[in-house]
């Protein structure tokens, strides 16, 4: 005897072995010949047939046409056994085979039939039917859409209907349309997935685009312009307001790369004599103060704290604050042809050095913080000065006409050498290593680079951190950011503070607590020295502000008061958003690497230095290449290698090792500076290595 039942959802036939009494288990064959039980109670129809396959066959196929329409309108609006319905649609005695194949077309039509039970079903109501059978119809039409599209794409042509979602597509697509169905299948086979589809088929002019798309997408979903429109009236109450601010009796220059437009930061030095200490001179440190026009909470705030931060890559720059504030506020001299100097708003650090260049840190000559207006007579530019300026040079008094402000400059270098050197044995102190001021060892590895993109093409050049301009910015910076850190702490007014203290990950980080930052030997550090550039270094003014206005009772009427929950969503917001800026960078400055070595032509042949675990840098440019042959070198070891092949989507190369150059193990110093040079391609861990003054191709880790 054969036994009709379902399982897993299946019509299968059994045969009966042994005959089982009334409750127990049957024990029955499949046709597959596997032996197993069967309880009564599930066996929808018995039957007798010789060929039980040939059986099955012809049913599956009978019932494949069987009319589902006619058969819905033959079964009444109760529940019913599919033999029952046979009888409706076959006649009174419908065969074995017959019953069979109503079973599996009853089975298998879930939109006319619900299942209620063994062989029990009910066709489902008028309206679901048709609204179910609309919806597999529209399922037939996308599927055949969706061939016709996917057969286009693999030809390299783009579908009409995809060309408006292609940027959907590509960032943020939804996996159910019928449109990404058929752009996954078609990019399927290929390595660089749907960019590569998307570029073959012209829609997407270059790898480039796809990653600024991409960091784009996410950061600036709207665009990159401001949101916010600044009135005419608005400006002038600005300049009306800052025309009440006092004007410093000093002369100040800044110290920049030609490129940068965001100049936050300025220097003033005056000769002063001291009862009991003789001549001494003042140097004052302006920051440009847009803190004084952008109140907390106003529409240009709003974009401050959104951006968090000006983001920089090579070839461009997407500013934090609009162009209308940064031309009020930017510490610009006038232009050569003007007579008059500009009074640029500042918020400025006056400290006093003794005969020393030392600090007066007590007394009357202590660092003191003033709001006012400064006269800007310079912008001095590294690329016109960086190679004249040296130890030697500023102590020439035949170089006072090749060098502006040469005097000042030397008081500048040699105080910064007394503010190095106190850092230094805090450093000390920290357990860390000393750092020498000067010019890294020309036979290290240079870890900071200059990009220049023009029209596709990428120059590359090293920069050797450490000049005597360099380090001019670096120790101001790093002390006034320490100076007000410090007072900040002391007149108990919040801020967000940059700390750094012990190993592992994020030791580096942002709070609003006071703390060290034991990298850089100093007590406290607030980034404050940026306002036109960081969100941080804005909020920091605000406070610093009403601190140097209203002193003891700053605290009450700061904008951010004692424990308040907005300045600590602040300090991780921005942690995580300048890590997202600096990711996209070293995202950037790899792609430009690459495409420096496709100009240089391919295969492109150079040498390599062994960082660690198998990853190396090329030695002319800051790339990376993973070089699994070198996984067992010491670390430091120099190589030649070949570049064969670049994918600019995935943003790597195909690499074929050529053989060492140098295999011996390096000093514990050098080893010291290729931890601190792995640390640097890591946001959150880039103070260490603080020496660098800022500029428009990559932001200043002095700060």
């Amino acid at each position: 005897m054969r036994l009709l039942h379902e399982d897993g959802g299946d019509i299968k036939i059994a045969t009966l072995m042994v005959q089982a009494t009334e409750g127990e288990s049957l024990a029955v064959e499949t046709l597959g010949g596997k032996r197993s039980k069967l309880k009564a109670k599930d066996v929808w129809l018995r039957f007798e047939d010789p060929k039980p396959e040939e059986l099955l066959a012809s049913a599956k196929k009978q019932a494949e046409e069987i009319d589902l329409d006619f058969l819905w309108e033959c079964a009444g609006a109760d529940e019913f056994f599919f033999a029952d319905l046979a009888k409706e649609y076959f006649g009174e005695t419908p065969s074995a085979i017959e019953k069979i194949s109503l079973a599996m077309a009853l089975q298998g039509a879930p939109i006319y039939f619900r299942r209620k039970g063994r062989g029990q079903f009910m066709r489902a109501p008028e309206d679901q039917l048709k609204a179910a059978i609309l919806a597999v119809e529209r399922k037939k039409a996308e599927l055949i859409k969706q061939e016709s599209w996917e057969e286009q794409l693999k030809l390299g042509q783009l579908p009409e209907e995809i060309a408006p979602l292609v940027n959907t597509l590509l960032f943020n697509p939804d996996k159910n349309t019928t449109a990404y169905k058929a752009v996954a299948s078609a990019a399927q086979t290929l390595k660089g997935g749907i960019p590569e589809l998307f570029l073959t088929c012209g829609v997407l002019s270059s790898a480039l685009a796809y990653h600024e798309g991409k960091f784009l997408r996410e950061h600036f979903p709207k665009g990159v312009g401001f949101q916010v429109q600044l009135e005419a009236n608005e400006q002038s109450a600005w300049e009306e307001a800052l025309l009440k601010l006092p004007a410093a009796n000093v002369k100040a220059f800044s110290i920049d790369d030609a490129s940068t437009t965001e100049i936050d930061d300025a220097f003033s030095v005056s000769s002063i004599e001291i009862e009991g200490l003789g001549q001494c001179h003042r140097v004052g440190v302006h920051i440009a103060a847009p803190a004084l026009a952008i109140h907390r909470g106003s529409a240009l705030d709003e974009v401050g704290r959104k951006r968090l931060s000006t983001v920089y890559f090579p070839g461009g720059k997407i500013t934090m604050l609009p162009d209308e504030v940064i031309e009020v506020f930017s510490l610009h001299a006038a232009e050569a042809t003007s007579l008059d100097l500009p009074l640029r708003p500042a918020v400025s650090l006056y400290v006093t050095l003794n005969s020393e260049g030392l600090p007066i840190l007590e007394g009357e000559h202590a660092p003191v913080t003033k709001v006012e207006r400064v006269l800007m007579a310079s912008n001095l530019r590294l690329d016109d000065l960086e190679h004249l300026v040296t130890e030697e040079s500023l102590l020439d008094e035949k170089n006072t006409a090749s060098i502006p402000y040469q005097a000042e400059l030397n008081i500048l270098w040699q105080s910064a050498k007394q503010l190095h050197a106190k850092r230094q044995e805090q450093r000390v102190m920290n357990g860390l290593r000393e750092e020498s001021l000067g010019l890294p060892d020309p036979q290290a590895l240079p870890r900071d680079f200059n990009f220049k993109v023009t029209d596709g093409v990428v120059e590359i050049t090293a920069r050797g951190r450490g000049s005597v301009l360099d380090s001019i910015v670096a120790e101001w910076m790093i002390y006034c950011n320490s100076t007000w850190g410090n007072q900040l702490a002391s007149h108990s007014v919040p801020g967000i503070y940059r700390a750094q203290k012990g190993w592992g990950p994020q030791r580096t980080r942002m709070q609003t607590m006071p703390g060290p930052h034991e990298g850089l030997g100093v007590e406290n550090y607030a980034w404050c020295t940026s306002p036109l550039r960081r969100y941080v270094d804005l909020v920091n003014q605000w406070q610093l502000i009403a601190m140097a206005q209203h002193g003891v009772t700053a605290k009450l009427v700061a904008p951010f008061k004692p424990k308040d929950a907005d300045l600590m969503a602040i300090a991780a917001d921005f942690d995580g958003t300048y890590a997202a800026y600096a990711e996209h960078q070293n995202q950037m400055e790899s792609y430009w690497c690459l495409q420096y070595l496709k100009q240089k032509g391919l295969p492109w042949r150079g040498v390599v230095r062994h960082l660690k675990e198998g990853q190396a840098r090329i030695e002319e440019i800051p790339l990376r290449l993973s070089i699994p042959e070198l996984a067992e070198q010491a670390r430091g070891a120099r190589a030649e290698v070949e570049v064969v092949d670049i994918d600019f989507l995935t943003l790597v190369a195909s690499v074929r090792y050529l053989g060492l150059i140098q295999s011996d193990s390096i000093g514990n110093q050098e080893l010291e500076e290729l931890d601190e040079f792995e640390d640097s391609n890591n946001p959150q861990d880039t103070d260490s290595l603080e020496a660098v003054p800022e500029n428009d191709v990559k932001p200043s880790t002095a700060e």
